[in-house]
């Protein structure tokens, strides 16, 4: 067992980072988006849960650095994940109207689950900063 690191491509957001951060460092402001993308979406300021494939995933933000990143983590109170992880979203601003957004997930995983789903996260995280990046680029 160790822990994999799994990073997403770079996105560019065409918005300041003072646009996106409060949307990304609040679970509650991610309902209008998700609710109807996952089963039983419930969310607070700092925690969150759902359910994929009948299975219930909870996660709590763990840190904030403004403008930077944050860092979320499961929710060991409401069972989680059964995996250790870290989950990063960070934000990089190049200039006032552009911002890089990458996903960067750290998980203990043993050889059997890394075979079975390392390139399917790699792909989800992809896939995730791909529809964040549109979502933003897309905010008035």
């Amino acid at each position: 067992m160790g822990l994999e690191k799994y990073q997403s491509k770079q996105q560019q957001v065409l918005k300041n980072v003072n646009r996106i951060y409060p949307f990304i460092t609040r679970f509650d402001m991610l309902t209008p988006a998700l609710q109807d993308k996952v089963e039983e979406w419930q969310a607070t300021e700092d925690t969150c849960s759902f359910k994929v494939k009948g299975f219930t995933v909870a996660l709590r933000i763990v840190e904030r650095v403004e403008n930077k990143h944050i860092r979320i983590t499961a929710d060991e109170e409401k069972g989680g994940v059964p995996i250790d992880f870290s989950f990063w979203i960070q934000l990089h601003e190049v200039s006032e109207s552009d911002t890089r957004m990458r996903l960067v997930l750290h998980a203990d995983l043993n050889m059997m689950m890394r075979m079975m789903i390392g390139g399917k996260l790699q792909e989800g995280l992809d896939k995730a900063v791909e529809g964040l990046a549109m979502a933003f680029n897309q905010m008035p």
